[in-house]
């Protein structure tokens, strides 16, 4: 032992960094959520749900806990529109921008921009999909640039909370538009129907308004009108 103490020594300095680049290795690759149930709306829901003036669907609430950074949440029903989230700086509420397939952004990040009024708008990157290609890029850059002010608290379009376009492949549609607690599931990338839905809903879900002018409840009969006497203020 004696005589060969230094290559005994060597090898196990060299087997525990092995060890500790094999943890990181698993740590950083391993999925940072999961998903118990890829969410279908009822499909016959009531007129209230399906109608053109009252479009989306209300999706069951899966609360607002703030989970710890690095903590891996397991969502009931994915693509979640609440559930735990991240609050800390660049990790939630996240940029509002488009991402591209490989850029990371996980729920754990945009449902904090949920919370605070904004809309996420996502798609898969599936093959066979078109989110994730060149064209499918190119129309969601396209979204995001002409995408209105909020509609109660006139917030700008990426000066506050959103919108947010991201790829999430868990979700049983190639797209999905969502506000706080409410999901439009989309077959294709339909600007006109995510827009309405952005107008009807948009900041009227969110437990966190971002104006003086608080959202309007859930349950309350939804206005198209913008409050023309509120600003925005931070959270």
């Amino acid at each position: 032992m004696e005589r060969h103490r230094t290559p005994i020594v060597a090898l196990t300095a060299l087997a525990g960094a092995v060890l500790i680049a094999v943890f990181v290795f698993f740590s950083a690759s391993a999925p940072a959520y999961a998903c118990s149930t890829e969410w279908v709306p009822d499909p016959t829901p009531s007129p209230a749900l399906g109608a053109p003036a009252n479009p989306g669907y209300v999706q069951p609430d899966m609360g607002r806990r703030h989970g710890a950074l690095g903590e891996k949440v397991t969502y009931t029903y994915c693509p979640p529109a609440s559930g735990a989230h991240s609050n800390a700086s660049g990790a939630g509420p996240i940029q509002p921008r488009v991402y591209g397939p490989s850029d990371r952004a996980i729920p754990e990040g945009w449902i904090h921009n949920l919370e605070h009024g904004a809309m996420v708008i996502l798609y898969r990157g599936n093959s066979g999909d078109s989110g994730a290609t060149e064209d499918g890029q190119a129309q969601l850059r396209a979204l995001f640039d002409e995408f209105p002010a909020s509609p109660v608290c006139g917030i700008q379009p990426g000066t506050g909370q959103g919108p947010v376009i991201a790829r999430f492949d868990d979700m049983a549609t190639p797209y999905a538009a969502m506000v706080w607690g409410r999901v439009l599931p989309l077959n294709e990338l339909d600007t006109a129907q995510i827009l309405d839905f952005w107008q009807v809903w948009g900041e009227r879900t969110n437990p966190e308004p971002q104006c003086t002018a608080p959202s309007a409840p859930p349950s309350a009969a939804p206005s198209t009108e913008a409050s023309p006497q509120t600003s925005p203020v931070p959270s």
